[in-house]
């Protein structure tokens, strides 16, 4: 979720050895839109994503290879959501020999090993199965700039959904040791510390986990949502969304819920939550500081 988006140009060249092509796809989870790299200095690059596949996406990734002087040799997929795997056939139109790969691939596709090495001229990629935001998510390390591409785990702008809290705070423990440099994500702008950012993420991650146990060994009374001592009865995902998040516009509730409810799965674990006997509500375990 992120506030005043920063302007991004359709196309920019980012460095010596690495373009980024915006998706078309602006929206209110994709942001500016799905970024996608094109990588290499020669006639032979690797491209990192390939967004929704959309027309503006498919004229911008043809325009720039045919001023590039460049074909795409490799495609990589960070993950699977469509935002990312959309142009696959596009690019393939274009490239007819493009070889793709992907963590968990599909027919047609070639796998992604945790630690495969990939190169262009002027472009040394490393892989990383980094599962969190979805389960076959990969990161890739540029040795050249001792840059992350982070995909959808770490944002330019904002905080990030997950589907596996636990898996998605050990992958970013793992990706913040494995950079110095910048983080080229899925989304939004390069952040120039990338390490940086992930500490701010694992913090925030922190800050939301408390917020909940608060609320949790908390009245709703005092968040005037009921009687005092109806926190006895537990508490809805959602009533601890409208609460944690009474400053986020509604519409964004029922992501969050999602988030929320991977935190309360987490304690659960650590056995500091329990869910009453309906399955929907949560309560603290710990009575006496009540």
């Amino acid at each position: 979720m992120a506030g005043q988006l920063v302007p991004l140009p359709e196309v920019e060249r980012l460095s010596p050895a690495c373009i980024r092509i915006l998706g078309g796809n602006p929206g209110k989870f994709t942001l500016q839109g799905t970024n996608t790299y094109l990588l290499g200095t020669g006639s032979r690059r690797i491209l990192i994503d390939t967004a929704e596949g959309g027309p503006s996406w498919t004229a911008a990734i043809k325009s720039t290879l045919q001023r590039e002087e460049a074909q795409v040799e490799t495609v990589l997929i960070s993950h699977w959501h469509h935002d990312h795997v959309g142009g696959i056939s596009n690019i393939l139109q274009l490239c007819p020999d493009a070889k793709v790969y992907k963590n968990q691939p599909e027919e047609g596709q070639r796998d992604i090993a945790d630690g495969q090495t990939f190169a262009a001229e002027g472009a040394s990629l490393t892989a990383f199965h980094t599962p969190g935001h979805t389960d076959d998510h990969t990161t890739f390390v540029l040795a050249e700039e001792d840059a992350m591409f982070t995909a959808d785990n770490v944002l330019g702008q904002g905080t990030t959904v997950f589907e596996d809290l636990a898996a998605y705070l050990a992958s970013l423990e793992r990706m913040r040791r494995l950079f110095k440099g910048r983080a080229y994500p899925g989304h939004g702008p390069v952040v120039s510390d990338g390490p940086a950012r992930i500490e701010e993420y694992v913090r925030h991650r922190k800050e939301r986990e408390d917020q909940v146990i608060r609320t949790l060994r908390s009245s709703k009374a005092a968040h005037g949502t009921a009687r005092p001592h109806a926190h006895l009865d537990g508490w809805t995902a959602l009533e601890l969304v409208k609460v944690i998040y009474k400053d986020v516009p509604e519409e964004l509730h029922i992501p969050a819920c999602g988030g929320v409810l991977q935190i309360l799965e987490k304690l659960e674990r650590e056995g500091g939550v329990a869910r009453v006997s309906d399955g929907e509500r949560w309560v603290w375990k710990d009575r006496s500081s009540l």
